[in-house]
């Protein structure tokens, strides 16, 4: 059985070399940390405009951003954004004001820049956000949302691509007669896979966040890579056996990306109220992924329980599949 193993990890390595596999995800490495490191940190990122009303005129307004209004009205009105920050001073209490984006997170930071500013803490700009300065907090929100759109596709993408082109030599149907272990033809391309996506997760991380803030959070950050690329590599797996040719698969790798991923970005960053995102289950991996590269990993039990499920209800499903296509081979 493991000299068959060995075997089957020699031919699909060769497979995934001559359909360049490697060099697109070095590729994909060039181009996210090119764009992390000489775009994204360069892009001027304001603090969040503030907008004071202060009828008896307590606090004195001498930077420039901060705008004063006549009303309260006005105040409410200018905090429509759901970006800005509004202070009002007409009371006894002076009351920061702001209109919930739908991120808790972002939320938080325009409170903790209103109180700053409240009690003039503030000198126009953020250094530090929480543990981390600014930069560094960019830098590890990028790369984990670069990180798992890359695991979502090229766990994905690229066994299935493995797939039809053994299904195109008639590999599968040798391996009907063949003393193969079937369990261990998926095996040998999901630890492949796996293997080249950690890699990838952490040349990833060490580039684009340091050597001492790679360090920290690798152990979780490779945890949830391997989750999230066995899941989707399994997946891959089920879709390419089970549909006859690459141009269904291609046409069902565009449906996951439109309903099944585009909705987590779209949630996670445009602050759209979606309560029902919690039921997506690849909201709960992404979430997962930024966590971890925030040194604040899933500990529910719960979480990595259903996780292990779906590896393995993928697994089955997988093996049952690629037995009936065999089966229907002859």
């Amino acid at each position: 059985m493991w000299r068959g193993f060995s075997h089957l990890l020699k031919k699909d390595f060769r497979l995934m070399v001559s359909g360049k596999f490697f060099l697109l995800a070095l590729l994909s490495l060039f181009l996210y940390s090119c764009y992390i490191n000489f775009v994204f940190v360069n892009l001027d990122q304001e603090m969040y405009p503030v907008y004071l009303y202060d009828p008896q005129d307590k606090l004195p307004v001498n930077r420039e951003y901060v705008t004063k209004l006549d009303s309260r009205e006005a105040l409410e009105a200018a905090c429509k954004d759901q970006y800005s920050v509004g202070i009002d001073f007409s009371r006894d209490a002076p009351e920061v004001y702001l209109l919930s984006c739908g991120r808790e997170t972002i939320d938080h930071y325009r409170m903790t820049w209103g109180e700053a500013i409240l009690h003039g803490n503030a000198d126009g700009h953020a250094d530090r956000i929480g543990p981390y300065n600014k930069e560094m907090k960019n830098r590890r929100e990028i790369t984990a949302e670069f990180l798992f759109f890359e695991l979502s596709a090229v766990g994905f993408l690229g066994l299935a691509s493995m797939l039809f082109k053994e299904k195109q030599m008639g590999v599968i149907r040798v391996h009907g007669i063949l003393p193969v272990c079937r369990p261990v033809f998926i095996l040998s391309k999901l630890l492949l896979l796996l293997l080249s996506d950690l890699v990838f997760a952490i040349l990833l991380t060490v580039i684009n966040l340091g050597a001492a803030g790679a360090v920290q959070v690798l152990p979780d950050v490779l945890l949830q890579a391997g989750i999230l690329s066995l899941i989707m590599a399994l997946v891959g797996f089920l879709c390419a056996v089970k549909l006859p040719d690459f141009k269904q698969f291609s046409l069902f790798y565009l449906i996951l990306a439109v309903f099944v991923t585009t909705p987590v970005f779209l949630a996670e960053q445009t602050g759209i109220e979606w309560k029902q995102i919690v039921y997506h289950p690849m909201y709960h991996l992404f979430k997962a992924m930024k966590a971890a590269y925030f040194s604040a990993p899933i500990t529910k039990a719960s979480y990595y329980l259903a996780c292990l499920g779906a590896i393995i209800l993928l697994f089955l499903l997988s093996y049952q599949t690629l037995n009936r296509e065999i089966a229907k081979e002859g």
